[in-house]
């Protein structure tokens, strides 16, 4: 009897700590969707989201200047970083387009 219990509990607490898990992550994934956009938000976690959604545009003129002014003013050394490999692959998509539409045209 008392095993059986100390499995139910086991269990119940199992259960609680996965729902704890899921609820927070829903919240932050919620929070990047809600402020994706927000690149230069007074909120790190804001602006960490802006990025993810910035990688995923297609590489522009714009989107590149963009990306050099966010990184001149990022506080954050690991932001800043992340948005500098970002403005490289950009710019190398840039690049490689041009390079495309130069031997096509």
């Amino acid at each position: 009897m008392r095993r059986s219990s100390i499995l139910r509990t086991g269990g119940i607490i199992l259960l609680t700590i996965g729902a704890v898990a899921a609820v927070g992550a829903l919240v932050v994934r919620d929070q990047m969707s809600r402020h994706q956009r927000n690149l230069f938000s007074p909120v790190a976690l804001k602006r960490f989201a802006a990025l993810g959604y910035v990688s995923g545009l297609p590489a522009s003129i714009d989107l590149v200047q963009v990306l050099r002014d966010f990184v001149a003013w990022e506080p954050n050394s690991i932001l800043r970083k992340r948005a500098t490999q970002i403005l490289a692959r950009k710019e190398r998509q840039l690049s490689a387009d041009r390079l495309s539409a130069g031997i096509a045209g």
